[in-house]
C-alpha cells in the first residue's frame, strides 16, 4: 500500500509540474485606487446635467454632465446604486451604454472598480477644471428587459438612472443644475421649480443631487394638473399623464375625494413636512406600473381607465393615499439605519414594518377618511388582508422582521411558495399590527386617544419642524417612548411578539377589538372580485388553495393547502375539470357540488410535458374572506375609519 501511495504522489507532482509551466499563475491586475469615503462637507463647484429624452422611438436617453473637479489625480464617479423607497441595491447600471469622459477636450481612460462596480475611476489630468460624461441610458423596449418608462406618449424619468455623481461627498452637499429636452409640446410634473425655458429646453434651479434624486419627473404628450389644495400654505399638485387624452377626464367628484385626501392627511398629522407636494400620476397600460415615495412627490401608476370606470378600480385607490403618508412616515421619520450618506452606502431595513407596515395602515385609513374608498370597501379590503396571514404558514417559522431583509434577498422576484416562504409581510402584516395598537389604546382610554396621538406626536414630531423635508431618525427606542406618550403600556413587549417574534397565530386581536370578526362565505365580496379582476387570476386560495391565472395555469398554491396535498405546485396547469375542459366557472362549479360529499374533485393537470389526473378530496365549498360585526361590542373600526371633522 506504502509503495502504490508513493507512486500516486510522484505522478501527481509531475503532472502539477507540467501544468504550471503550460499554465502559469495570472499576473496580478493593477490596482484600482480606494473609494473615497463620503464627507458632510460642500463640493467644489456645481454639476451641469442634460438629458435629451426625444427619442422615443427607440427609447434612448441622451446624458451629458459636466462635473467640476479642483485637483488633477484619481477621481471616481458613482452610479446610484442603494436607492431610497427600493429599500434594495436596484441602481440599473446595466443599461449605461456608450459611456465617454473627457477633459480639455481630451478622452482619459475609465476603469470601472471590480467590486463595487458601480464605481468609475478616472485619473484627472493637471490643468482640468472639470470631467465631461456621456452616456446613453438604453431604457427597456420589453418588460422581460425591466420596468417600461417610455412610450410614445409617455415617460417616467428618474434621475438617479439619468447621472453619476463624485465620491467622496454627501449627495446633500453636491449642487446640481438639470436641463432637459423633451418631445415637442409634452408637459411634465416634478418637483422641482423652472429657472427658464428657451430652444425647447428647459433649465431648473439648482438643488442638492440627493434631493434631484427625489424629485422624479411624469411627462406626457396628454398632461392635465389639478390643484388639490387651493389657496393653501403650500401647493399641493396632482399631475396626470395619460395615454389616451380621453382618459383624463376625470369628474369634479373624483378630484374633491384626492382634495380630501390632502385635508385627512393634514388632520391626521397635523403638520406638512414639504415646501411643496406633486403628485405623479400615470393612467397606461404601456409605460410599467409604478408606487414609489419621494418626499415632496411621489410616482404612482394605475391603470388608464381609473377615472373613467371608477367603481372598477378600488383596489387601486389606496396607492395614492399610501404614498402621500410617506412624506411624513419614511422620508421624513426615517429609520436610522436607512439614513445613509450617498447611494453607495447600503441601506438596512430593521424598522420597514414602521415605515411600510404603518403607512399601509395610513394608506387605508386615509382612503377611508376621503372617500377615496368607501366604508364597505375599506372593510372588504381589510378582510383580504386579514384572511392572508390567517393563512400565511410560514410564520411558523419567520418573523416580520426577517421579512425586511426581502428587497434584498428576493428582489421582488416571483416565488415559488409565498405562503411558506413569506414575502416582504412586514407591509400588511405590520398593518394588522397597527391596527392593534390602535385598537388597544382607544380600549385603554375609553377612547379618548388613538394611533391618531401617535401620528401627531411621532410622525409629526409635535409640529416642532413643521414644513422642513430634513429627516429625522429613529430606532425600536423611540417608537416605544412615543407609544408611551400616548398610554403607558408594555409597549417594547407588544411589538417584540407581534415583530420580532416567531408568532404562529396570526395578528387578528385589533379586529375583534374593534368590533369585527373575519368569517368566509361563499361569494366573494365586490372588492376581492375586483381584486380578481385587476390580477386576471381566478382566486382559490381560502378553498382549494390555488390562484389560477390565464389558460387555467397555477400562479399560486397555498403550503398544506388542499391543492398542495394532493401534489400540485405553481408550475402546474389546469387543463380539464371532473372530465370537462377547464374554466374559471366549471372549476368553481366543481368546488360547490363537492362540498358536503365523498366524491373528489379531479383535475386533469400539465406540468412541462407530463399528464397526470388529481383527485382532490375537499368538501367545504368556495371559501371567501368577509368581516362581520360582532353584536354588543364597541365599533371602534368604524371610529378609524370615519373622516375626521
Amino acid at each position: 500500500m506504502k509503495v502504490v501511495l508513493l507512486a500516486a504522489t510522484a505522478l501527481s507532482l509531475s503532472f502539477s509540474a507540467a501544468n504550471a509551466a503550460q499554465n502559469p499563475p495570472p499576473q496580478p491586475l493593477p490596482m484600482t485606487p480606494p473609494i473615497t469615503a463620503a464627507q458632510d462637507v460642500p463640493y467644489p463647484g456645481t454639476l451641469k446635467l442634460f438629458v435629451d429624452a426625444t427619442d422615443t422611438d427607440r427609447r434612448i436617453i441622451r446624458v451629458k454632465q459636466s462635473i467640476p473637479v479642483d485637483k488633477a489625480g484619481p477621481f471616481t464617479l458613482l452610479y446610484p446604486e442603494w436607492l431610497p423607497g427600493n429599500h434594495a441595491p436596484r441602481g440599473p447600471v446595466d443599461k449605461v451604454a456608450g459611456l465617454v469622459i473627457t477633459a480639455g477636450g481630451q478622452r482619459i481612460a475609465w476603469t470601472r472598480d471590480p467590486v463595487e462596480v458601480y464605481a468609475y475611476h478616472v485619473d484627472v489630468p493637471q490643468g482640468a477644471t472639470s470631467l465631461e460624461v456621456e452616456f446613453q441610458f438604453v431604457s427597456p423596449v420589453t418588460t422581460d428587459q425591466g420596468r417600461i418608462v417610455v412610450t410614445n406618449e409617455m415617460m417616467n424619468l428618474q434621475w438617479n438612472q439619468l447621472a453619476l455623481y463624485p465620491a467622496g461627498w454627501f449627495t446633500r452637499q453636491i449642487p446640481v443644475e438639470l436641463s432637459l429636452r423633451l418631445p415637442d409640446q409634452w408637459k411634465f410634473g416634478v418637483a422641482m421649480d423652472v429657472a427658464g425655458t428657451a430652444d425647447g429646453v428647459t433649465t431648473f434651479k439648482p438643488v442638492s443631487f440627493e434631493t434631484l434624486v427625489d424629485s422624479p419627473m411624469f411627462a406626457g404628450r396628454y398632461y392635465r394638473q389639478f390643484d388639490l389644495d387651493p389657496g393653501g400654505r403650500s401647493p399641493v399638485k396632482l399631475n396626470v399623464v395619460a395615454d389616451r387624452e380621453e382618459l383624463l377626464a376625470a369628474t369634479p367628484e373624483q378630484i374633491e375625494k384626492h382634495r380630501n385626501l390632502v385635508k385627512q392627511a393634514d388632520k391626521l398629522y397635523g403638520t406638512r413636512q414639504y415646501d411643496r407636494y406633486d403628485f405623479l400620476l400615470s393612467l397606461t397600460d404601456r409605460m410599467g406600473g409604478i408606487g414609489l415615495e419621494h418626499h415632496r412627490s411621489s410616482e404612482n401608476g394605475v391603470p388608464p381607465t381609473y377615472f373613467t370606470d371608477w367603481d372598477k378600480h378600488a383596489a387601486n385607490r389606496d396607492l395614492l393615499p399610501h404614498e402621500y403618508t410617506h412624506s411624513w412616515n419614511g422620508k421624513f421619520r426615517r429609520g436610522a439605519d436607512l439614513f445613509t450618506p450617498d447611494f453607495s452606502v447600503p441601506m438596512r431595513n430593521s424598522m420597514l414594518w414602521v415605515y411600510e407596515g404603518q403607512t399601509q395602515y395610513w394608506g387605508y385609513v386615509l382612503s377611508a377618511r376621503s372617500g377615496l374608498l368607501t366604508k364597505q370597501e375599506t372593510l372588504e379590503a381589510i378582510a383580504s388582508t386579514a384572511a392572508t396571514y390567517e393563512a400565511r404558514v410560514g410564520r411558523t417559522w419567520r418573523t416580520v422582521l426577517d421579512t425586511t431583509n426581502d428587497p434584498i434577498t428576493i428582489a421582488r422576484k416571483a416565488e415559488p411558495w409565498t405562503s411558506f416562504q413569506r414575502g416582504e409581510d412586514y407591509y400588511s402584516e405590520g398593518q394588522l399590527v397597527w391596527l392593534d395598537a390602535d385598537t388597544l389604546i382607544r380600549e385603554k382610554t375609553g377612547g379618548k386617544k388613538s394611533l391618531d396621538d401617535f401620528a401627531k406626536v411621532f410622525l409629526g414630531a409635535e409640529g416642532k419642524f413643521d414644513g422642513s423635508y430634513t429627516p429625522l431618525t429613529y430606532g425600536f427606542d423611540d417608537v416605544v417612548e412615543a407609544l408611551n406618550k400616548v398610554v403607558a403600556h408594555d409597549w417594547a413587549g407588544f411589538l417584540k411578539a407581534r415583530i420580532y417574534d416567531v408568532a404562529p397565530k396570526a395578528p387578528l386581536d385589533g379586529l375583534a377589538r374593534g368590533g369585527y370578526r373575519l368569517v368566509y362565505k361563499d361569494t366573494p365580496t365586490a372588492y376581492f372580485k375586483a381584486n380578481e379582476s385587476r390580477r386576471k387570476t381566478t382566486d382559490l386560495t381560502y378553498s382549494l388553495g390555488v390562484v389560477v391565472g390565464g389558460e387555467g395555469k397555477l400562479s399560486a398554491v397555498q403550503w398544506e393547502g388542499p391543492a398542495f396535498k394532493a401534489g400540485l405546485t405553481n408550475a402546474g396547469q389546469i387543463i380539464a375539470v371532473n372530465g370537462l375542459a377547464y374554466d374559471a366557472e366549471r372549476l368553481k362549479t366543481a368546488i360547490t357540488e363537492a362540498k358536503g360529499g365523498a366524491k373528489p374533485i379531479e383535475l386533469l393537470v400539465k406540468t412541462a410535458e407530463r399528464y397526470r389526473t388529481v383527485q382532490i378530496p375537499y368538501h367545504d365549498g368556495l371559501r371567501y374572506p368577509a368581516l362581520e360585526r360582532i353584536a354588543g361590542t364597541p365599533a371602534r373600526l368604524d371610529d378609524i375609519l370615519a373622516p375626521r371633522k
